[in-house]
């Protein structure tokens, strides 16, 4: 009864302290941690990139949502600082707040991700191989990849929060990771042996007149890089024009009322004169959202779709299995950093690395909006225990010579 309504909420004053105990409050980048936790544990068919994908769309109220609100709902005070967002969500916070916000609040075990769930590697591996634009015949080798290291196993994907033991799976950048993987395994990367392949898949496709035609890496690269180009530049204007203050105004208190209302009426009729002189139309209406960001059609006859290409020129069957002609790889990295010390297991300078492989890291960051960083680090992980033996042997090796 002594608190005025234009006071805010009674526990407002409580986010402007700074307590290091108390972390888990309700904001902004919190709520989408409870989205997507309960998306978790329904097993819904969304991972955290789309979900903050289709906030940075604009189809999940996220930046100015209090203009959404109803009119009984008076946004006013301490309450302001709650609501005023002014950046995007980032993946690493969400996702750690996330499992913060599990283990608070002492969930027990989230349902089973198997390998008929959408956050399964097999089945996110099909989406993305889809995205990128790459050979159906991939699927297999990422099948392979995901078998033969355990990461499609129940026990390794499935959510315990509070067990410190087990690693926290981010679904989306380790399926990204298997197919990076797996086009080294194939092509190598190396920004040689990929190119020699293109020479030899483009001398066959000219002669090959039965069957689909054979998958040229370099006739791939031209067609994903030019669309990613065009869509990035999209992304760019789009954020560049994006209207950080919203029509709805804010006040902070009664009195600046009428001054902060005067103000924003001004804002809007020099828009409306300065749209009339320019003759600027009007933005079109947002599109439904999507899963896809890319889209590849093989009914186009421009040759831009690769889903039905061969892997035959690649590939040499050995005791009943298809094997890569190409025995080498290249590994990113022969150590790997202590995560919680670290925060990453490896380290990406760009400079360090083929630019092929800093193409294909850069394809799939833009897909999923996370910086190639991420994606990097779990290829690095998939690396040594696809290589584990061989590693270990090298080390030990290499210990005996230093002795």
């Amino acid at each position: 009864e002594s608190t005025s309504v234009y006071s805010g909420s009674v526990d407002g004053s409580l986010y402007l302290t700074k307590n290091q105990k108390e972390k888990l409050r309700m904001t902004m980048p919190m709520t989408l941690s409870f989205c997507y936790m309960a998306l978790l544990w329904l097993r819904e068919p969304i991972t955290l990139s789309e979900l903050l994908r289709f906030v940075v769309e604009g189809h999940i109220p996220y930046l100015n949502i209090f203009q959404h609100f109803p009119e009984k709902m008076k946004l006013c005070g301490l309450d302001l600082k709650i609501f005023c967002v002014e950046s995007w969500p980032v993946y690493e916070e969400v996702f750690n707040k996330m499992h913060e916000l599990a283990a608070f609040l002492d969930l027990p075990r989230f349902p089973d991700i198997t390998d008929s769930c959408f956050l399964h590697p097999d089945m996110l591996c099909m989406k993305y191989l889809m995205e990128a634009n790459l050979p159906d015949e991939l699927h297999n080798w990422t099948c392979r990849v995901v078998k033969k290291i355990g990461i499609g196993e129940v026990d390794f994907l499935t959510l315990m929060p509070g067990n410190k033991s087990t690693r926290k799976v981010k679904y989306d950048v380790l399926a990204a990771a298997v197919i990076v993987v797996v086009l080294k395994l194939l092509f190598l990367l190396d920004d040689h042996y990929e190119w020699l392949l293109s020479e030899f898949a483009e001398e066959r496709n000219k002669n090959n007149t039965e069957g689909g035609p054979y998958f040229e890496f370099k006739k791939w690269y031209e067609v994903v890089k030019h669309s990613l180009d065009m869509e990035q530049k999209k992304l760019d204007e789009e954020r560049a024009k994006y209207l950080w203050r919203c029509e709805k105004p804010l006040f902070y208190s009664v009195k600046n009322k009428s001054k902060v209302l005067k103000r924003r009426q001004m804002v809007v009729n020099l828009q409306n004169q300065f749209g009339k002189l320019s003759g600027s139309v009007r933005r079109a209406e947002k599109p439904n959202p999507s899963s896809f960001q890319l889209s590849w059609s093989e009914e186009n006859t421009d040759g831009s779709c690769f889903h039905g290409h061969s892997l035959k020129g690649i590939l040499q069957e050995k005791c009943g299995l298809l094997r890569a002609m190409n025995p080498d790889y290249w590994l990113c990295t022969v150590k790997l950093c202590n995560e919680k010390l670290c925060g990453h297991l490896a380290h990406y300078r760009e400079v360090e690395f083929p630019q092929s492989y800093h193409f294909v890291l850069g394809l799939f960051s833009f897909l999923l909006r996370i910086q190639p960083s991420y994606i990097h680090d779990e290829v690095c992980m998939i690396e040594h225990k696809l290589f584990n033996k061989k590693l270990c042997k090298k080390l030990k090796y290499n210990t005996v010579l230093r002795k």
